[in-house]
């Protein structure tokens, strides 16, 4: 990958990774909730699946998936149905002291995966890094070695970033009802999330 394609795929890639979405969503309540160190778990979720994606984006299975209708159209559902039952979840819970709150580190781990997983957006982004940024005429083996690297650190940096915001909003704390309504608001941007997949998926039917 020449300089000038990788600094196109690096903005791709960047801008890909900081548009809030439910990733970026469950970042923040996390860090509100479980504080920036114990958060970092949702992080590496993240870098899993994002990890996961790469190589099967590498290997075409991706690009196979989304040329199923029927196969794409289920996992749409199944993930409108978990964000929204993950929204509703962050509503019920934002009245719980975040103190209250324990979360095991798999648990933590386990939900950002799942939502990493379902967002349609990952199964978009690799596609397209993959359709625009490949060369063809070069093995992918070595154009991993430099995609790679790149993608996971500005993921890394994009999500630990976000997650900060949250610790930083949790510790201030400002008041309860300021933490319970920012709280809230995350709870209803997931199930926003999970509405729109679904509605977007009837559509097309």
């Amino acid at each position: 990958m020449s300089l000038d394609a990788w600094i196109i795929f690096a903005t791709f890639w960047l801008v890909f990774v900081t548009t809030p979405g439910p990733n970026a969503a469950n970042c923040i309540s996390n860090g509100m909730t479980y504080g920036f160190v114990r958060s970092l778990w949702g992080v590496l979720a993240i870098l899993t699946q994002a990890s996961v994606f790469l190589v099967l984006s590498a290997l075409g299975v991706t690009a196979l998936i989304a040329t199923s209708p029927t196969a794409f159209s289920v996992l749409q559902y199944v993930g409108a149905a978990v964000l929204v039952g993950l929204g509703i979840r962050g509503w019920v819970m934002a009245r719980t002291p975040p103190k209250a709150q324990v979360a095991g580190r798999g648990s933590l781990y386990g939900r950002a995966l799942v939502i990493a997983t379902i967002n349609p957006k990952s199964v978009a982004g690799y596609l397209a890094a993959f359709s625009q940024f490949v060369d063809p005429v070069v093995p992918i083996g070595q154009q991993m070695t430099v995609i790679m690297p790149t993608a996971l650190t500005l993921t890394a940096l994009s999500y630990c970033g976000y997650t900060a915001l949250g610790a930083l909003l949790g510790r201030a704390a400002m008041a309860a009802i300021v933490n319970l309504w920012v709280r809230r608001a995350l709870a209803v941007c997931l199930m926003i999330y999970g509405l729109l997949l679904g509605s977007a998926n009837l559509a097309r039917v």
